[in-house]
C-alpha cells in the first residue's frame, strides 16, 4: 500500500481537514488546528505531500521525523499544524488497514469513556449561575467559564482591569451557588500580564478556582514562573505549544498543573503520546484543548483512552454551548457525547467519516483575530 495523494480542505467553522489517499480503497482523515491561517498551513501541507507520495502509510513514526526534519528550520505552529493533520490521517488509515481503533495503535484502551468539561459563555451573573446549576444537574462536574470580557465579540474591545474585577466577582458567586463538588476553571486566553493575572487571583477566596487557563502568553516560561510565586491557583497551559520541546520547561519546572495539549497543533498523535508520557513522569494530567471539529475530538478521545493521565476533554457541544462545529451533514459518522462523557469507540480508525463533496478548498479567515483597548492600542485575541 502506497500514498497516492494528500488533499486539503476547509470544513465547517474554518476547520482545516486533511485526507490521505492510497492505491487501495483505504484513506484516512485528519485535522490541523489553524483554520484561521489555512493558506499558510496548506502551503506546508503541499510541501509535505511531495515528501510522502509513494511512501508506505504505515511508517507513521518515520514519516513524522521525515516531515519535522525536512528543512534546516524545523518546527513552529504552522508546520506542526500541517504535520498534525497528516499524522492523524495516517493513524486513521492505519487503524482501518489493521481493522482496529486508533487507540490500539497507541498502546490499547485504559478507560471506557472520556470525561469532558463544558464551557459557559454566560453574558450575565444570573445566567452564569443558571448555567452552573443546569450543568451540575445534568452530570457535568467540570465547568470552564469564559466571562467578564466586555465587548469582545461585538466591538473588539477588551479592558483587562475591568474584566478581572467583574470575573472575580462572578466566579466567587458561582462557587457559592454550585458548592464545592464542582470543578471550576476560567480561560483568560492569554489576555493578561503577570501583574493583572496575580491581581485577578488575589481578588477571590482560596478554593474558588480549580484551574486558571492560559492567563498570559506562553513564549516566556520565566514569566509563568514569576506568576506562580504570586498565586495558589493551578495553571492549565499548553494549547499554543507546538512540540515536546515547547512543553519541556512547563513540565520539568512545575509551571503547569494541567497540560492543555492540542493534538491538532502539537504534531499529531505521534508527538502527543510522547508529551503525555513526559507529563506522567511529573504527575501532571492532560486536559486536552479541543476547539475544532469531530476529527479533532475523535483523535483526542483515542489519545485519552490510551494514556493513564487524563483529566477532562474540552468539548464545544454541551447544554450551555452549541458552537456548530459538529455538522452532521459534513460528518455523517462521528463520535457522540453521552452527557458529560464520550464512550471510547471500537470501530476501525478514528470512527469518523467526512462527506468530501461538502468541503471547500482551503481559504484564510477574514475574522479580525486581535482586540483593542479603549485607547486604541492592540492586544491579544
Amino acid at each position: 500500500m502506497k500514498i497516492t495523494d494528500i488533499k486539503t480542505y476547509t470544513g465547517p467553522c474554518e476547520q482545516f481537514l486533511v485526507k490521505v489517499e492510497t492505491d487501495s480503497d483505504l484513506y484516512g482523515w485528519g485535522e490541523a488546528g489553524f483554520g484561521s491561517r489555512a493558506l499558510a498551513v496548506d502551503g506546508a501541507a503541499q510541501h509535505f505531500r511531495q515528501l510522502l507520495l509513494g511512501e508506505d502509510p504505515m511508517d507513521i513514526g518515520a514519516h513524522w521525523q521525515r516531515l519535522y526534519r525536512s528543512h534546516y528550520f524545523e518546527g513552529g505552529r504552522v508546520l506542526t499544524g500541517a504535520m498534525s493533520g497528516i499524522d492523524i490521517a495516517l493513524h486513521d488509515l492505519a487503524g482501518k488497514a489493521l481493522g482496529v481503533p486508533v487507540y490500539q495503535l497507541l498502546g490499547g484502551k485504559q478507560r471506557d469513556f472520556i470525561p469532558c468539561f463544558a464551557t459557559t459563555l454566560a453574558p450575565s451573573l444570573d445566567q452564569l449561575i443558571e448555567d452552573g446549576h443546569l450543568l451540575m444537574e445534568q452530570g457535568w462536574k467540570a465547568i470552564r467559564t469564559w466571562i467578564g470580557f466586555g465587548e469582545v465579540e461585538a466591538g473588539g474591545q477588551f479592558e483587562p482591569r475591568e474584566s478581572i474585577a467583574l470575573t472575580a466577582e462572578w466566579l466567587t458567586a458561582l462557587r457559592q451557588a454550585v458548592g464545592s463538588e464542582a470543578v471550576i476553571g476560567v480561560d483568560y486566553h492569554h489576555r493578561l500580564t503577570v501583574a493583572e493575572a496575580a491581581s485577578f487571583c488575589q481578588r477571590m477566596p482560596t478554593g474558588t478556582l480549580d484551574f486558571l487557563e492560559e492567563p498570559i502568553r506562553d513564549e516566556t516560561p520565566e514569566a509563568y514562573e514569576s506568576l506562580r510565586t504570586m498565586v495558589d491557583v493551578p495553571f492549565a497551559i499548553g494549547e499554543e505549544l507546538a512540540s515536546k520541546w515547547d512543553f519541556l520547561p512547563y513540565l520539568e519546572r512545575g509551571i503547569t498543573n494541567y497540560a492543555r495539549l492540542d493534538v491538532c497543533v502539537v504534531g499529531g498523535l505521534t508527538e502527543a503520546v510522547k508529551i503525555a508520557s513526559m507529563a506522567e513522569a511529573h504527575y501532571i494530567d492532560l486536559m486536552p484543548h479541543n476547539p475544532l471539529g469531530p476529527l479533532c475530538t475523535a483523535a483526542t478521545v483515542h489519545l485519552a483512552a490510551a494514556i493513564p493521565n487524563h483529566s477532562w476533554l474540552e468539548i464545544r457541544e454541551s447544554p450551555t454551548e452549541h458552537a456548530g462545529r459538529y455538522d452532521q451533514a459534513v460528518y455523517p459518522l462521528q463520535l457522540v457525547a453521552d452527557g458529560p462523557n464520550i464512550w471510547v469507540p471500537d470501530a476501525p480508525g478514528l470512527g469518523v467519516d467526512v462527506d468530501e463533496s461538502l468541503l471547500q478548498p482551503p481559504s484564510d479567515s477574514t475574522r479580525r483575530m486581535y482586540l483593542r483597548r479603549r485607547d486604541g492600542s492592540i492586544t491579544n485575541w
